[in-house]
């Protein structure tokens, strides 16, 4: 118990700074429309020099790992099963085929260009499932790497700015192609990143094409689950293949202790036993700890480190997206859900 304590104590700074960030920053996606998860990176890194002070370092390191963890396990209250099965077995099949072929297309151009497969596996995961919140999700997965916290928030950065973007030119696609609501609606839950830009897309058209948006969104967070299990099970063969040469330490997991959570609260959602309250408590915290997390990782990180990344990250992520909107397309059209209206 002493132990417990002096851990808290130890923690305690840290953990309160990267909430303080962490309310500053819904404050001002509140009020600016802005990504919060943009918000909390840009306000870390804007106090960055507080991960060298000693009394803060502990906690916000415990706050960028263990939170973030517990974010994401969290994340299963937004699923139910009805919720997926409401959908029908054709936009369920196009979302696990536009999702494993983004992933896969994601890792090949890695590799194409010069950069390790896990990172491929990252910008593809959090381009394919839920922008930002997959980025942190896959990276608690994945093996550590002297550039893990730093691909993680270049990940973070992009998939953040290409929601945005696709939140404002996604809607007006769809008039242009001259696509009805529904058809609008997987179009824009099936391809833009983040849960908050798709709702935002979805809702400006009608409320039809938002509910079918949520809808298709909620079915790609649903996706994070085998996809954390295939990080963990490639990291897992990577350290087996180290320790081959000698370097084996403890072996992980199969599934993250993490990604075990998000399939139960999944699974104890889907029965309706719940309350109300305590779903939307649990989403809630969730939110928050996501949002800790993200600070805490930007007071971990320099500016400067993410502005010698260079063009070959970003053509990868706006290559990974226009991949899945194109991909998607091309799957309503196979389906005959672009009708007209």
């Amino acid at each position: 118990m002493s132990s417990l304590h002096a851990k808290a104590s130890r923690w305690s700074s840290g953990v309160i700074v990267s909430g303080i960030v962490a309310v500053a920053a819904m404050f001002l996606a509140d009020h600016y429309g802005a990504p919060v998860m943009l918000f909390a990176l840009l306000l870390g890194m804007a106090v960055n020099f507080l991960s060298q002070d000693e009394r803060c370092a502990p906690g916000i390191d415990f706050t960028a790992r263990q939170l973030l963890r517990l974010g994401v396990a969290l994340l299963g209250l937004r699923i139910t099963a009805a919720q997926v099965m409401a959908l029908g077995w054709q936009p369920v099949a196009m979302v696990v085929v536009a999702v494993a072929l983004t992933i896969a297309c994601g890792m090949a151009l890695a590799r194409l260009m010069g950069f390790r497969m896990f990172f491929g596996l990252l910008t593809g995961g959090a381009v394919a499932i839920c922008g930002a919140s997959a980025a942190l999700a896959l990276a608690a997965a994945m093996p550590q790497h002297p550039l893990k916290e730093r691909a993680t928030l270049f990940t973070v950065i992009g998939v953040s700015t290409l929601s945005t973007l696709a939140m404002v030119l996604y809607p007006m696609l769809t008039q242009a192609l001259g696509m009805d609501a529904l058809g609008a609606g997987f179009f824009i839950g099936g391809t833009i990143h983040d849960v908050a830009q798709v709702v935002g897309a979805g809702y400006s058209l009608s409320h039809e094409a938002g509910d079918a948006a949520t809808l298709v969104k909620l079915m790609r967070v649903a996706m994070l689950l085998p996809v954390i299990a295939l990080a963990a099970w490639l990291a897992r063969r990577q350290e087996l293949a180290q320790g081959g040469e000698g370097g084996l330490g403890p072996r992980p997991p199969l599934l993250p202790w993490f990604a075990v959570a998000f399939a139960l609260l999944v699974a104890l959602n889907s029965t309706g036993w719940l309350p109300g309250a305590v779903v939307a408590a649990g989403k809630s915290a969730s939110q928050g700890c996501l949002i800790a997390a993200m600070a805490a990782i930007g007071m971990k990180t320099h500016l400067k480190e993410i502005l010698t990344v260079g063009w070959k990250p970003v053509a990868l992520m706006v290559a990974e997206t226009a991949f899945l909107a194109a991909l998607f397309y091309g799957l309503l059209v196979l389906a005959g859900m672009q009708a007209h209206g």
